[in-house]
């Protein structure tokens, strides 16, 4: 399919070839015939996408500091890599559509296919000849409204979220400050709800055009005197302002026609000083509008489906792209006026010429049409992969033909890079379910094909190992689809997020016993930790070793917080330091007892201490923070055993005590993904044993759900059997 990209790190906007996207559970597969580019947030996106390095970075000062504080912790050249690899990632524009469905995932009840609807979100509405939309962002449409107007509803949307903030009330004065695209919108809807409206606008055609819909308008320079005589001197009620400029006059004028005690709100991006005077003195109540309503930016609702109950929250973002459509449908808000220009999805760089200004021509609704000539109702979806040319498949198994599943920040940032510089690989596929990363990661570092498919790259006979880079709650299920076909599997940490995923992973290993299965616990591959582990080697004591984890804080509605999702920070990342320690002991923890500072609505149980014990008397620390500075390095071990001391620092300095005797390891950044990768091809080449035991493998997994139980039962838990 073609889809409209922007490449953040030169600029360019471009159409591409891209695989069709796959409807996973709880989201429709929808054949676009229009969309709505944004003149406002894409605009922005483009032109920052067109700055320098030094522009962009003075456009993001906050960008600017995250990542210096990474390379405190990290180092200038990986912190480097980091920022590159984001920014070398293309991005989808867009974020209105419409169009018919033609796929569904599971759990869609409520939707057919042949269904006409209206598409809303970024990252999912985008400008492209098909879209993957979750049901909270899709809208069944009437007969009688067309695509070209029901692409305008995530707008339309954002228009009644910024007039429902205003609280208006039948018969209320109501100003309209600018009448762009998003103003023309408002200034309607406050119209078809009874109130009294007055629009205001430098450029004479809008006001023009507000008056052809039978709307009062005015220019800037009447608005203080037309206000006078519109509200008898009362001033208004509310102000909506629907403006796009960095001036501070649109909030300034709000100030001056607005009455004692009105409201203001601002949906557009405008200028923000307020001037206290005339705010403090008619004690004006402002109010910045945030998207479309209740719902935006909670994944919860918009990617999983999760309803708020109309009692509570009449208007989510989803009822409001229903009521725009509704308006539309009884010829309350009228679109097809406000379309200024058309352009076909293959010359779709042409739009953003002219909302850019790089074409000097007027503008206001810019749409981007889909050839609607193909029959797809009825139809079986195939989802075709996209080929390269690169490479020939070698079928021997000396090679390691891969597939990979997933390809966001850390395939490209970390594996990718050293997997294609590894001569042991062949890249054969790589999928991802909106096909986009696929695509673009395929090109990059050379893979035969991508597509939106994990189950072409799980049952393609030329490959016969994957890896898995997918989200934590996709891992399990993965892993065992894989194994079942025959193939070896490298899963990135977690292996699984639950005892029961895990217990059916054993199980399908006990029958699998020609596969490999490796999980990503790639610090004890790194070569300070390999020399850690030659330097206790000769022990025959009990061990005692002490892990602080400098974690940094993340979100709480970040998705690795969501137990279903991301199954929580210690199952999802402290298995790594759990990981270690068991390699240098030589064996999984039998025991745990853990505890956790006190939330406090802040954190999600991410300040732990754990304490292990293993089979040979050997005990284990693990004090995973979240509260501390992330600009502070981030891991440090200390081992004691056995008249030696060992200290690990942050996988750049490792110092050995014995005897009296000092000895430093100094080294680059190295947390051992280059030798996990070197490790697991030698052991496919070899069928030899797997590089991690599975009784290792395994007992870390149970080890992290372990801890899950003794935080909430605040006693020890024994860790026993799958």
């Amino acid at each position: 399919m073609k889809q409209l990209l922007q490449h953040i790190k030169n600029g360019k906007t471009v159409v591409e070839d891209i695989p069709i996207p796959t409807p996973r559970e709880g989201m429709a597969l929808v054949k676009i015939s229009a969309s709505l580019v944004s003149a406002g947030t894409e605009r922005m996106v483009v032109e920052f996408a067109e700055k320098g390095y030094l522009g962009k970075a003075r456009s993001r000062p906050d960008l600017v500091k995250q990542t210096l504080d990474k390379a405190k912790r990290e180092g200038v050249m990986p912190t480097v890599n980091a920022v590159f690899n984001r920014l070398d990632q293309p991005m989808a524009l867009g974020y209105s559509s419409a169009g018919t469905i033609i796929a569904l995932g599971k759990n869609m009840q409520g939707f057919r296919i042949g269904q006409r609807v209206a598409c809303a979100g970024g990252g999912f509405a985008v400008h492209a000849e098909y879209n993957v939309v979750p049901r909270n962002l899709l809208t069944p449409l009437p007969k009688n409204v067309d695509f070209e107007s029901a692409a305008f509803t995530t707008l339309g949307a954002i228009a009644l979220h910024g007039f429902r903030l205003a609280e208006p009330q039948l018969g209320e004065n109501i100003a309209i400050i600018g009448l762009g695209l998003l103003g023309l919108l408002t200034i309607q809807l406050a119209s078809a709800a009874g109130c009294n409206v007055l629009g205001i606008d430098l450029d004479p055609k809008r006001i023009k055009l507000a008056s052809s819909l039978g709307l009062e308008a005015v220019s800037r320079k009447q608005a203080e005197s037309a206000a006078v005589a519109f509200t008898a001197n009362r001033g208004f009620d509310a102000v909506i302002i629907c403006a796009d400029t960095s001036s501070n006059d649109p909030i300034e004028l709000a100030g001056a026609i607005a009455r004692d005690r009105a409201r203001v709100v601002a949906t557009g991006a405008v200028g923000l000083t307020i001037p206290r005077k005339i705010y403090y003195e008619k004690e004006i109540a402002f109010i910045n509008s945030r998207s479309y309503g209740p719902g935006r930016y909670d994944a919860s609702y918009e990617e999983n489906g999760n309803d708020y109950p109309i009692g509570y929250i009449r208007w989510t973002e989803g009822r409001n792209f229903q009521a725009a459509v509704d308006l539309m449908s009884s010829g309350k808000l009228k679109v097809a006026p406000l379309i200024s220009h058309r352009f076909p999805i293959e010359e779709g760089i042409q739009a953003y010429e002219v909302i850019t200004g790089k074409k000097k021509e007027p503008f206001l609704g810019v749409l981007l049409k889909y050839d609607e000539t193909k029959e797809e109702r009825g139809k079986k979806i195939e989802f075709p992969s996209i080929p390269f040319g690169h490479n020939v498949v070698n079928r021997q198994l000396s090679i390691v033909n891969l597939g990979v599943l997933g390809s966001g920040l850390y395939a490209n940032s970390t594996l990718l890079p050293i997997i294609k510089n590894n001569k042991d690989f062949q890249l054969v596929g790589i999928a991802s379910s909106g096909g986009l990363h696929a695509q673009h990661s395929g090109k990059k570092y050379g893979f035969q094909y991508a597509t939106s498919s994990e189950d072409e790259i799980i049952n393609d006979p030329n490959i016969n190992t994957v890896a898995i880079l997918t989200r934590h709650d996709t891992h399990a299920d993965l892993v065992i689809k894989a194994l079942k076909a025959g193939k070896n599997v490298f899963v990135e940490k977690p292996l699984a997020i639950n005892s029961k995923q895990l217990s059916v992973i054993n199980k399908q290993l006990l029958t699998t016993d020609h596969c490999l299965l490796l999980t990503g616990f790639n610090r004890r591959f790194s070569p300070l930790a390999q020399s850690l582990s030659s330097f206790l080697f000769h022990c025959n004591e009990p061990l005692h070793a002490h892990y602080r984890v400098n974690a940094g804080y993340i979100p709480l509605n970040h998705w690795t917080q969501d137990p279903i999702l991301g199954g929580g920070r210690i199952i999802g990342e402290a298995c790594h330091f759990i990981d270690l320690i068991t390699f240098l002991v030589g064996a999984a923890p039998v025991s745990v007892s853990a505890h956790a500072l006190t939330d406090n609505g802040k954190y999600r149980e991410d300040n732990v201490s754990m304490t292990f014990t293993f089979p040979n008397g050997s005990i284990g620390v693990v004090d995973y923070l979240a509260n501390g500075d992330k600009s502070f390095p981030k891991e440090r071990l200390e081992v004691f055993c056995e008249g030696k001391i060992a200290i690990l620092d942050d996988y750049v300095k490792l110092e050995t005590i014995e005897n009296g005797k000092r000895k430093t390891e100094s080294h680059a950044q190295d947390k051992g993904w280059k030798n996990e990768m070197n490790t697991f091809a030698k052991s496919i080449h070899e069928g030899g044993q797997p590089p991690i035991p599975y009784e290792q493998l395994i007992g870390v997994s149970k080890a992290t759900f372990a801890v899950v139980e003794s935080l909430r039962s605040q006693a020890s838990v024994k860790i026993g059997s799958v």
